[in-house]
């Protein structure tokens, strides 16, 4: 693999639509399923479906058939909203990261660019027992909001009738982001909720989103997509290796392990998969056997660290009392010292936790392993080659 990564050349005119971008991106396993291409769309002509072994774009005009679009360039019209938006097409990391932050990633930044690495959690009791690994999330969509950054923020929710079924939810006080605190471990477009937002006629908002949905924002920043990419005004990125589909529910954790969906309370990722339960017992699943469920479009994905968040943040460490930090954008590093300040959380540097620090190099090297030789290079620089194992073959990416 390559070592060094030149500052892309000065893009001549944007020509790349739909048919570009099916034939690049949807059909060859680098769609994660993130909608950015969906929620932009000036014409209203990408369809979604919200559920597992779906969670995939299509087109919904027939008229030049699944794989082009009569408003696109070069046919009809000349749009070209759904590739500059989509955060796996061609060089899309070089993008965000000239746009955020004025260079490209260097070799050894395999977490992404950062101005500071925290240890954090809520001050508040409630936010802190309620919000998942220290309620830092939860705290800050608050103080976003009281203070006026954001009218409201594109969340993760679940459906009425299933607790851990997920689903895109528009927040708009703090008693919405408290009801949506936690983690589910199974996929949500987030970008979705965006259509909410429009109706409510809000545009000032927040994204919380796996990197797959954060990158999506300056992706279209940099590639000028226009006033569709203007509502984003924070970006909260989660750490995440993957989402499972959501029949690791039944087929697994029920099946095997009687354990009901219906009765469990919380859920958390670290080392193993832990699961509390309402009759106040505790369960580990091994993450060895979940891998069977692995969401597809999690399967090629390169980025562990949401690396073009405002802040990025995950429970990995030692405990489930803090969340791990990053800070990468002078917005971000304003918002994160003006909580600090104002006593919302408390801090700490991240480098306290050694084990924390260790899994984020660790975790950040194996997800920027699975992308594919054949696609653009940039995510894959620096990364090593991986250990062989006893018998000389190397280790599977998961």
């Amino acid at each position: 693999m390559s070592d060094t990564l030149e500052t892309p050349a000065q893009a001549g005119r944007w020509t790349a639509q739909w048919k570009e971008l099916y034939a690049e991106v949807i059909t060859t396993g680098l769609c994660t399923g993130c909608a950015g291409c969906v929620v932009t769309c000036p014409h209203d002509v990408i369809g979604y479906e919200h559920e597992e072994g779906k969670y995939i774009p299509f087109h919904l005009e027939d008229s030049l058939g699944p794989s082009n679009c009569v408003h696109g360039f070069g046919e009809e019209g000349g749009c070209t909203t759904c590739t500059r938006a989509c955060p796996r097409f061609r060089a899309w990391e070089p993008a965000a990261d000239m746009h955020l932050f004025g260079r490209v990633r260097e070799p050894n930044e395999l977490s992404g660019i950062w101005r500071q690495l925290l240890l954090t959690r809520a001050a508040d009791d409630t936010q802190h027992q309620k919000g998942q690994d220290g309620g830092f999330v939860t705290a800050m969509l608050t103080w976003l909001m009281a203070n006026d950054y954001i009218e409201a923020a594109m969340v993760s929710g679940v459906e009425e009738d299933d607790a851990w079924k997920a689903k895109p939810v528009l927040v708009r006080t703090k008693e919405e982001v408290l009801a949506t605190a936690g983690s589910r471990y199974t996929y949500c477009a987030n970008p979705l909720a965006l259509r909410d937002a429009k109706e409510a006629g809000l545009n000032r908002l927040a994204l919380v989103g796996m990197g797959c949905q954060t990158s999506s924002p300056p992706t279209m920043w940099d590639r000028k997509a226009g006033k569709v990419s203007k509502p984003f005004l924070f970006n909260i990125g989660l750490l995440c290796s993957k989402t499972f589909d959501d029949a690791i529910f039944p087929e697994l954790f029920e099946a095997k392990y009687g354990l009901k969906k219906q009765d469990m309370v919380k859920m958390n990722i670290k080392g193993a998969f832990q699961i509390w339960m309402k009759d106040g017992s505790y369960h580990e699943v091994d993450l060895k056997e979940c891998h069977g469920w692995t969401r597809e479009g999690c399967k090629n994905c390169p980025d562990f660290a949401a690396e073009h968040a405002d802040i990025s943040t995950g429970g990995i460490g030692k405990d489930n009392d803090w969340t791990l930090t990053i800070v990468r954008t002078q917005l971000g590093e304003e918002v994160i010292n003006r909580m600090i300040n104002d006593k919302v959380i408390i801090a700490r540097p991240a480098q306290e936790d050694e084990v924390a620090m260790k899994l984020l190099r660790t975790l950040s090297i194996v997800s920027r392993r699975r992308w594919p030789e054949w696609a653009d290079k940039a995510p894959t620089v620096g990364v090593p080659a991986p250990k062989k194992k006893a018998d000389g073959s190397a280790p599977a990416a998961h």
